[in-house]
């Protein structure tokens, strides 16, 4: 890797993870397409590469989060119980089915873009103050399933898409960011470990472009710590609009890049 390369790395998962880690997401699915269509990472490492920065970048905002005093509690445990077995079964769907990139545009269009309008919805137009935020364990641990699943096929974190769905259904973004992060960097550490040791037995471009993730992880480690920094600064509308512009416009880049 030249130093160009990696600088540039270094510079995309700054500025992501700070625009990011205030809503709670690592800014992994952000950094795909950098890393495919600047970067030059071959698929399916690119996977493996976008599982490594967030292991690199996660203890950023974690650290900031748990100083103060947001880390933890029942939700993050939730969905960590579901995105840890979906990572796995992921990454194996990848190596021995791999999807095409075609089939994950159109996934993360269809579920980001009326995702993030909703929440613009949502905040513009507040439901009734009786409506509460009910939490059913067993929807939030199977949703945090399923994303496992698609965050092993094609190394997101997740928080893009737990995020936008548990902020819509009326959870404070402060409890949600630092819950989906953590979720992140535990279901990111044993997803790129799964695809470690299935490169021993696959063939073709299968384990992560080490210094590559490790640069653009080292942005996103004091990126990270910035953004969530600046969270406790901002009103809860900000945030939520501004999680929801993240969600829209996300999946109007995949939905473009699919018409083209």
């Amino acid at each position: 890797m030249e130093w160009s390369t990696g600088l540039l790395g270094f510079a995309a998962g700054l500025l992501i993870s700070v625009i990011t880690a205030p809503v709670g997401v690592s800014g992994a699915v952000f950094l795909l397409p950098v890393q495919v269509s600047v970067l030059g990472v071959p698929s399916p490492a690119v996977t493996p590469t976008n599982l490594l920065y967030n292991v690199v970048a996660g203890p950023g905002a974690l650290l900031r989060y748990w100083r103060a005093g947001q880390l933890g509690g029942p939700l993050t445990r939730l969905l960590i119980a579901g995105t840890v077995p979906g990572v796995v079964i992921g990454a194996m769907i990848r190596v021995y089915a791999v999807p095409g990139p075609r089939i994950f545009r159109l996934l993360i269009a269809a579920l980001l873009l009326p995702l993030g309008l909703w929440l613009w919805l949502r905040t513009v137009r507040p439901a009734s103050p009786r409506t509460r935020y009910q939490r059913s364990p067993h929807a939030t641990t199977s949703l945090a399933l399923a994303v496992g699943v698609v965050g092993g096929i094609y190394g997101i974190g997740g928080g893009s898409l737990l995020g936008p769905i548990l902020v819509g259904r009326g959870a404070p973004v402060a409890a949600v960011a630092p819950a989906t992060l953590a979720s992140t960097f535990v279901t990111s550490v044993i997803g790129a470990a799964t695809y470690a040791l299935l490169s021993f037995a696959a063939t073709g471009d299968v384990a992560p472009d080490w210094l590559l993730g490790l640069s653009c992880g080292a942005g996103g480690l004091v990126g990270g710590y910035l953004g969530a920094r600046f969270q406790s600064h901002l009103p809860e509308t900000v945030l939520r609009i501004v999680l929801g512009t993240l969600a829209a416009g996300i999946g109007a880049l995949y939905a473009v890049q699919i018409l083209r």
